[in-house]
């Protein structure tokens, strides 16, 4: 009964619309629910695709608030991210949850009730030394001031791995070294059932936008002409500064639906991720899950999660002769090296079970209730302790 007490039986997520952190959200939203685990959705950077609403709508007790407003990496988005935040403390005055679970940083310093949970899968000035190299220019100041502040008063900071743990650290430290916050990594997660491997083609592919520099696409455009199999991505070549940026000795998908991505993951033999900056790689996993044997850029986040079930590049070492080409060639020309790798990436790949993930969060969901002052006013304490008192009257 003790440990009940502190369990949640609500929380307030946050995800934006624009990239994987919302296949996360959603994916964890969903293991939640399983446990019982009520979650409010807040999204924002834009609308919904159809495809998007049709996955929250497949989640049981998903309360869905949708918004627009910009996002603390774009161009000049304060305002947009203070009206979030008021947003934000309204929704958290209506639905009353456990716990506030942000997948964002500005907002971890609003006054939240409830314990919040600050989770980084990105960071603009790790973005900027992994893929540009150096420090983030002084536009860049305010962003910083921000994810500072938000990391500070946050009750817990999660990385989903231990090498964006490290960065986080690495760049924003000096000024919000965090040291209150519990921090921990959990691992992001993908449901197997929604991966599996199907007959394999002759063909490589990559999922990603094309005109992101951290994804590398633009290596694999650089290599296709000197491969003998075809080379084909899914993802959108229309940059968010406008205009189309398409890579020609590409096969482009375009701009899949779920369903897509995982019917073209099946038939891949191989699936290649250049990638200079990956806090974690969804598009991985589902890859691994799906049997493609797996050619990654050689960075510390990737070779954390892989280690020995896929060959590992140098991101800028492309071209006729460069590492890229020779390693996707020698999977070309040898199956059985294939076969194994795949399966080695598959096996390494079901470690990472939506499930898993949840018990992570529910773990430290619990931890935070137990050490708050306050805890005992919580809903889900309110609800164990009407529920033990019923069940001692009806003892007597």
């Amino acid at each position: 009964m003790g440990d009940a007490l502190h369990e949640p039986g609500s929380v307030l997520m946050t995800a934006d619309t624009v990239g994987g952190v919302f296949s996360y959200a959603v994916e964890l939203a969903r293991a939640l629910a399983e446990h019982g685990v009520r979650t409010s959705l807040a999204t924002m950077g834009g609308p919904l695709s159809a495809a998007q609403r049709e996955a929250v709508g497949r989640v049981p007790g998903l309360a869905l608030f949708e918004s627009s407003f910009r996002l603390e990496w774009m161009d000049d988005p304060w305002d947009d991210v203070a009206r979030a935040g008021e947003w934000l403390l309204d929704i958290e005055e209506r639905v009353r949850p456990d716990v506030v679970h942000l997948n964002g940083y500005a907002h971890g310093a609003l006054g939240f009730r409830a314990p919040k949970v600050v989770v980084a899968h990105s960071c603009v000035l790790s973005w900027w030394a992994a893929v540009l190299g150096g420090e983030a220019p002084p536009q860049y100041a305010r962003y910083r001031r921000e994810v500072a502040n938000g990391l500070a008063a946050a009750s817990a900071v999660v990385a989903p791995t231990q090498a964006m743990l490290d960065a986080l650290r690495r760049h924003h430290g000096a000024l919000s070294p965090f040291q209150r916050a519990r921090t921990v990594v959990i691992p992001n997660a993908a449901d197997p059932e929604r991966f599996a491997p199907q007959p394999k083609e002759d063909f490589i592919l990559a999922v990603g936008r094309l005109w992101d520099q951290a994804k590398n696409v633009a290596a694999l455009g650089e290599v296709a002409p000197h491969l003998p199999w075809p080379v084909r991505v899914a993802g959108s070549d229309i940059h968010p500064g406008g205009g189309a940026r398409p890579i020609p000795s590409l096969e482009h998908l375009g701009v899949l639906s779920p369903s897509g991505v995982a019917a073209a993951l099946a038939r891949a033999s191989i699936y290649a991720h250049p990638a200079r900056y990956e806090p974690f790689g969804l598009s991985v996993l589902e890859a691994a899950l799906s049997g493609c044997a797996l050619v990654l850029g050689d960075i510390p986040s990737l070779r954390e999660v892989w280690r020995d079930a896929a060959l590992y590049v140098d991101p800028g070492d492309a071209g006729n002769t460069g590492a890229l080409r020779r390693a996707l060639q020698s999977l070309i020309d040898n199956p059985g090296a294939r076969r194994e790798l795949a399966s080695r990436a598959r096996a390494r790949a079901l470690d990472f079970a939506p499930r898993r993930m949840a018990r992570g969060y529910l773990h430290l969901y619990g931890e935070l209730l137990r050490r708050r002052p306050d805890a005992r006013r919580s809903p889900a304490y309110e609800g164990a302790r009407e529920a033990a008192i019923a069940a001692a009257a009806g003892g007597e």
